[in-house]
């Protein structure tokens, strides 16, 4: 492996529009496009392999891996192309790669095929707006989107906090300040704390990780900014229920009080194979926070919050997950056999009978 080798078959990655890229001892590369892993035709790769890759992406971010890492973040771009999300890990011993592909381009959202209320939402003066969904489903893509709607839309000053900095943003009307965990700061929690000096209208975390990052982003939301970040979760509930879980039992019920009150919005996303199989399609949940659902969230009451959002759709613009396949399996867009695979309810095929 050689520096040539490497950056042709990440030109490929980008030229076959794959998301992901993997480099393993006694494996060929893997690519995964439309969410298939494809095995690729060339040469297994050696340990002498995979350390190359792992040290020339750690040479690009001016740092070196640190001799006892199990697994360890970084970022990785090409001289005419984009940018490149690095997992670095251990496996058996050996150095294992994965390289997600950043678009070098910001899509909008109808671009990406996301709801048009996003424009709303990102609209709100302060509070948080979260963005959540499985590894892989376009959280970072979709909250990118929104920063960048809000950077060509205001004159506002945008803070993000990155592990590691995906998207690169010029600033339009917006002043846009990006930083890197581990490079440009030692961690979420003291940018969080430093940002709040740094006269910001709009603060994007990467992740909410840990107590510390979630308690700040609350308190950031509290105190007049608009706060973006993500959770692996899988829909607007168990966000909920994830944050509080963070902490201590003796402390939820005033958390739920606090989340009541500066939760603007979530926006859940599954990323779905069209009919015809050439393509991903997402499928967003969004729940905006009423009064009704403000209750909910005070009194504990998570599992009622589904049905409001249904039930919210006309007049807040907001859909649940089966709604929004329910519409998708109508246009023809999407397989029932796919809708069946994401969807969470039992009773998706008769739902679908009576629309």
């Amino acid at each position: 492996m050689d520096i040539k080798t490497l950056n042709q078959i990440l030109e490929i990655a980008f030229a076959k529009r794959v998301s992901d890229v993997h480099f393993e001892v006694n494996n060929p590369p893997f690519f995964r496009a439309h969410g298939q892993l494809l095995r690729s035709k060339l040469a297994n790769l050696t340990a002498a392999d995979t350390e190359f890759i792992a040290a020339t992406i750690m040479k690009k971010n001016k740092r070196d891996l640190p001799a006892d890492f199990n697994e360890f973040d970084a970022s990785y771009s090409l001289e005419n192309s984009g940018r490149f999300r690095v997992s670095i890990f251990k496996q058996r011993g050996n150095i294992g790669i994965v390289m997600r592909v950043i678009p070098p381009e910001i899509g909008d959202f109808q671009k990406l095929k996301l709801p048009a209320v996003l424009s709303e939402i990102v609209k709100a003066p302060n509070g948080l707006v979260l963005v959540t969904g499985p590894t892989g489903n376009g959280k970072s893509t979709t909250l990118a989107s929104m920063i960048n709607y809000i950077n060509e839309k205001y004159a506002y000053n945008i803070i993000t906090i990155e592990d590691p900095i995906e998207f690169l943003f010029s600033s339009v009307k917006s002043c846009i300040i990006q930083r890197e965990v581990g490079i440009d700061t030692a961690d979420f929690g003291s940018a969080l704390k430093a940002s709040l000096r740094m006269d910001p209208d709009v603060i994007m975390v990467g992740e909410l990780r840990d107590l510390e990052t979630i308690d700040a982003c609350i308190k950031a939301a509290e105190t007049g900014h608009l706060v973006f970040s993500t959770l692996h979760t899988q829909n607007a509930a168990s966000t909920i229920n994830r944050i509080i879980g963070h902490f201590p039992p003796d402390s939820q019920e005033i958390i739920r009080q606090r989340l009541a009150d500066i939760l603007v919005a979530t926006v859940s996303l599954r990323l779905v194979e069209s009919k015809t199989g050439d393509n991903l399609l997402p499928v967003v949940e969004v729940m905006r926070t009423t009064t009704t659902i403000q209750a909910c969230i005070r009194e504990g009451n998570l599992e009622e919050i589904g049905n409001h959002i249904e039930k919210g759709t006309a007049q807040y613009q907001m859909q649940s997950m089966d709604q929004h396949l329910i519409q998708l399996c109508n246009k023809g867009l999407i397989s029932m056999r796919e809708a069946k695979r994401i969807s969470t309810s039992m009773d998706l095929e008769r739902k679908l009978t009576f629309t």
